[in-house]
């Protein structure tokens, strides 16, 4: 067992594969080895998350979650941990391995209570209610008053709380609470989640990262396949080094094409553009240009010098890689099919995105850039990736793995669809989800620094995969990074990116 390193690229196994995975490894071992080594792993990492508990309250559903925390209150009580075991299950309904569990436990004279426990900021409560056994299509005691009573107590309780293998009433596959088991609010004490035999990719988005808190992993002794992963953690960038003999050539030339002006519908969006621009510059682009989708722009930043302004009708698109949309507004409409027929290299964003999704011919030009070797990255919010999809936002939400892979392999392209646990997916190969950042991200202009930032990378490499995985990491690293007393704006960001 191991906290997570983050750093490092780690495979993300779904349900079915995750269960497939489980009745291959526990064929293969004498009978209950599987979940007394969940329990195992679960007494030892409560031991070093709260050595001075006075009452550990474990909380245990009906199902093999419930037989793996069974196991768990075994292995503390064994040690002469004060234990507390609320159970849900009934002896003669209960799988083979949690009814072991449950003699074991009752026999070892584990004390057992109907009602949680009164708990301090120094005891522990373990989840080991539903874990993966919870699913969309599976159907639920959910009306068990019990059950909600037990999600409640974990969700309010002034201890920490451990969740076996993943918090319950998560799936474990999208990172979205199931209905009726969405908590209220946000949880009161520190989550820590241990996730057994193999990582979900539901504890990295959506809700998961929330809900799941601080993650551990332990395979069991049975690591499963790295071919069977539905998606990765896609690890820390290799940092870059600079060759003394350089040029600004060496670095690449970015152009933002964005920023609709106050004139033509009184809803000027300068900054925006300008935001990107920042951000590219700061990343280390060796010439970053400003196009303003308005004539009457000023010729110069001046807090920012280093920025060249051209006309759109102005650019050299062959050598360029092409930012466009960031408060591009109304105004960006008119440019997209020369942008879409001429950008080498491109990262769409914000209007542009939603003007695309408006108009067929252009959704047509997008998708046949990837057959003519243009890259593209696609960097919408949900909102935007529902505009594309036409659906709506909570149904983005609700299979976030599911939507950008759609995206990518409809658009022939690269997709970041962002949000907490940011999705980088690509036509034939499984999504990443980005594992870095946080709220503090949750102001204007910080997704305009993304794209200038994802503009620098792909300008920098080929690869729009890598270009986007690298980015993602670095905007949400620096926002993990950032100190606490200080508020984190866009331009800051920006400001604060490094090569």
């Amino acid at each position: 067992m191991q906290a997570l390193n983050l750093e490092q690229r780690q495979p993300l196994h779904d349900l079915a594969t995750t269960r497939q995975h489980e009745t291959t490894a526990a064929a293969a071992l004498p009978a209950h080895t599987l979940m007394q080594r969940a329990g195992l792993a679960t007494a030892q990492l409560a031991q070093a998350l709260a050595p001075h508990a006075r009452c550990i309250w474990i909380a245990c559903g009906s199902g093999n979650n419930g037989g793996d925390g069974l196991e768990a209150a075994l292995q503390l009580h064994q040690r002469g941990r004060p234990v507390q075991v609320t159970w849900l299950g009934q002896p003669e309904r209960a799988p083979a391995d949690a009814h072991a569990a449950w003699q074991r436990a009752r026999q070892a004279g584990v004390v057992f209570c109907s009602t949680a426990p009164t708990l301090g900021p120094q005891d522990l409560c373990i989840d080991a209610l539903l874990g993966i056994g919870l699913a969309p299509d599976r159907p639920t005691n959910a009306a068990h008053a019990a059950l909600h009573t037990c999600l409640q107590a974990l969700h309010t309780s002034a201890a920490p709380v451990l969740c076996v293998d993943v918090p319950s009433g998560l799936c474990c596959d999208s990172g979205q609470y199931l209905t009726p088991f969405a908590p209220s609010g946000p949880p009161a004490s520190a989550r820590h989640t241990l996730s057994l035999l193999t990582l979900k990719p539901g504890l990295f988005t959506g809700a998961g990262r929330d809900a799941a808190g601080r993650i551990w992993f332990d395979d069991l002794g049975a690591a499963a396949s790295h071919t069977t992963a539905c998606a990765w953690l896609p690890g820390a960038p290799a940092h870059q080094v600079r060759a003394h003999a350089s040029h600004k050539g060496s670095f690449g030339d970015v152009v933002i094409v964005g920023g609709e002006g106050l004139a033509a519908r009184g809803l000027g969006m300068g900054g925006a553009a300008v935001l990107a621009a920042r951000a590219a510059l700061h990343a280390g682009a060796g010439r970053v240009l400003l196009a303003p989708l308005d004539a009457d722009a000023p010729g110069i930043d001046a807090s920012q010098p280093e920025l060249m302004l051209r006309q759109v009708t102005a650019l050299d698109w062959a050598q360029l890689t092409v930012v466009c949309g960031c408060g591009g507004g109304a105004a960006v409409r008119p440019v997209l099919a020369q942008v879409l027929a001429l950008a080498p290299r491109l990262v769409l964003d914000a209007d542009a995105l939603n003007a695309i999704a408006a108009e067929a011919p252009l959704q047509q030009a997008l998708h046949q850039r990837a057959a003519q070797g243009q890259a593209t990255v696609l960097t919408p919010h949900p909102l935007e990736a529902a505009r594309l999809l036409g659906t709506h936002t909570a149904q983005v939400q609700a299979q976030r793995l599911q939507a950008a892979q759609t995206l990518a392999t409809r658009f022939a392209c690269t997709v970041v669809l962002k949000g907490s646990g940011s999705i980088i997916a690509a036509p034939g190969q499984p999504p990443a989800i980005n594992p870095t950042g946080n709220a503090r991200l949750a102001t204007a202009g910080t997704g305009d620094v993304l794209a200038g930032l994802l503009g620098t990378r792909l300008a920098q490499t080929a690869d729009a995969w890598s270009a986007a995985c690298a980015a993602c990491w670095q905007h949400g690293a620096l926002a993990d990074a950032w100190p606490p007393a200080q508020a984190l704006t866009a331009s800051r960001l920006a400001q604060a990116l490094t090569p």
